[in-house]
């Protein structure tokens, strides 16, 4: 059991991001036309803007607070907070965004599942993606209960110095992690493989962010006019 968890938290974490990082070059290299997401709101905008709209804020703000949470050393905001009013802070805050990603999801993943359009165009993949990322926001979700059986702030610490052992390529991370409930560990697993995937499903586009759009001009669409005919020549 100790060798699966070493391989697990110590050596798969690794691996996964190599494999997310090389897939995605050589998909970008080699079929960069299926670099995209596939939209499917041509076929059915039925609950797709209000759903869209929430698992992507709700997604984007809990990988934001998932990096700053756990990468940012302890002694650096330790002058400003404790341990367990970081804790609080993440369980609030994770609380709220887990719950508008959950929204998101579930619209989505009943769009995909029950609209026969949507289901009929779609792919395995699509859908597997979907579940994935379901039970991985159900687990976060479970996660935040799970924390308010401790308080102290000493399970982030832990969870913390894991992800800042595995950044920096030092050995023992998996040490730090091996007495925490079982909601983390699968968790972490889970968020791994969703990044060992990703070159070879529609997760790709998390490279494509639409910054562009901010800035880009109005598209002018013009009506065609129509074709002159002329009369045979004399």
């Amino acid at each position: 059991m100790n060798h699966l968890h070493q391989f697990a938290f110590q050596f798969y974490p690794y691996i996964a991001v190599a494999v997310f990082l090389i897939g995605s070059w050589a998909r970008f290299d080699k079929s960069m036309y299926t670099w995209r997401t596939g939209s499917s709101q041509l076929l059915s905008d039925r609950g797709m803007r209000i759903g869209s709209n929430c698992f992507h804020i709700g997604i984007l703000a809990i990988l934001g607070g998932h990096l700053v949470g756990l990468l940012t050393p302890h002694w650096l905001y330790e002058p400003f907070i404790t341990s367990s009013q970081k804790q609080m802070l993440a369980m609030v805050v994770g609380g709220f965004f887990g719950a508008l990603c959950f929204v998101g999801i579930v619209i989505l993943l009943v769009r995909r599942l029950f609209n026969p359009r949507v289901r009929a165009t779609g792919s395995v993949g699509d859908t597997l993606v979907l579940v994935l990322l379901f039970a991985q926001l159900c687990l976060g979700l479970i996660s935040i209960k799970v924390s308010s059986g401790h308080l102290d702030g000493g399970v982030m610490v832990l969870l913390a110095e894991w992800a800042q052992h595995i950044v920096t390529f030092r050995a023992g991370a998996a040490d730090f992690i091996t007495d925490v409930s079982w909601v983390y560990k699968l968790h972490i697993f889970l968020g791994l493989t969703l990044f060992l995937i990703a070159p070879f499903t529609r997760l790709v586009h998390v490279w494509s962010i639409p910054l562009s759009y901010l800035w880009r001009p109005y598209q002018v669409v013009r009506r065609r006019q129509a074709t002159l005919r002329y009369g045979p020549r004399e």
